[in-house]
C-alpha cells in the first residue's frame, strides 16, 4: 500500500521516495534513488532520475525530464515539456557522469512550457521562466526571464504576477492581488515582511 496516486502504466523502482497524496500519472518512470515529497503531481512521460530531489507541492507537467543532479525545491512549476541539462558539453562517444553539473530551481519558481534550462545553474525563488527561453546563467529570485538566451525583462510577484518595477533602482511596490510589499535595492527584488 501506498499513500500516493500511482496509474497503472506508471513504473516506480524499489528505493524511490514519494511522498503523501502524490500523483503519478501515464507512462512515468521514477528511478528508485529519487525522493519526492508531498502532495507532487508527475504529469504524463515524466522521468525522474537518481540523483533527484523533489519538493513538497511541485507541478511537472507532461513530457518533463528531470535528470540527475536537478533539485526542485517547493512548489516549483515545469512546464510542459521543458528540458533540464545535466552535462554542459555531451558527446555520445564520451562517457561524462562523473562531469553532471548540479541545478537548483529554488521555491515558488515557474519555468515555462518549452524552455530548456542548462546545467549548473540557480533558478531563484518565485522567479518566472517564459515559455521556450533558454537558462544559460544563474536567475535572481523573483526575476522574469524571456528570450534565447533568456534575458531579464522585469520583475514578478509571488502570486505571479508582473511588478511595476525597473530592471534596478530603489523601488517598493504592492503587489494588487494580495497587498504584499516588494522592495527593489540595486538589481536585487525582495518581499518585505
Amino acid at each position: 500500500m501506498t499513500d500516493y496516486f500511482k496509474h497503472e502504466s506508471a513504473i516506480v523502482d524499489d528505493g524511490a521516495q514519494i511522498g503523501a497524496d502524490s500523483r503519478v500519472w501515464h507512462f512515468v518512470h521514477v528511478c528508485g534513488g529519487a525522493q519526492i515529497g508531498k502532495g507532487v503531481s508527475l504529469g504524463q512521460n515524466v522521468f525522474v532520475g537518481n540523483k533527484v530531489t523533489i519538493g513538497d507541492h511541485c507541478k511537472i507537467q507532461n513530457n518533463v525530464s528531470v535528470y540527475d543532479n536537478v533539485h526542485l525545491e517547493e512548489g516549483v512549476f515545469c512546464g510542459p515539456s521543458m528540458v533540464f541539462t545535466n552535462v554542459y558539453n555531451p558527446r555520445s562517444l564520451i562517457e561524462r557522469k562523473d562531469q553532471y553539473l548540479d541545478t537548483l530551481v529554488k521555491k515558488g519558481a515557474t519555468l515555462g512550457a518549452n524552455c530548456t534550462v542548462v546545467c549548473g545553474v540557480t533558478i531563484g525563488e518565485f522567479a518566472f521562466v517564459g515559455a521556450g527561453a533558454v537558462i544559460n546563467k544563474d536567475v535572481p529570485a523573483y526575476a522574469l526571464m524571456v528570450g534565447v538566451p533568456a534575458k531579464q525583462i522585469g520583475w514578478m510577484s509571488e502570486y505571479g504576477e508582473q511588478l511595476d518595477l525597473p530592471l534596478e533602482g530603489n523601488e517598493e511596490v504592492v503587489c494588487s492581488h494580495t497587498g504584499e510589499h516588494y522592495q527593489l535595492t540595486g538589481k536585487l527584488l525582495s518581499k518585505k515582511s
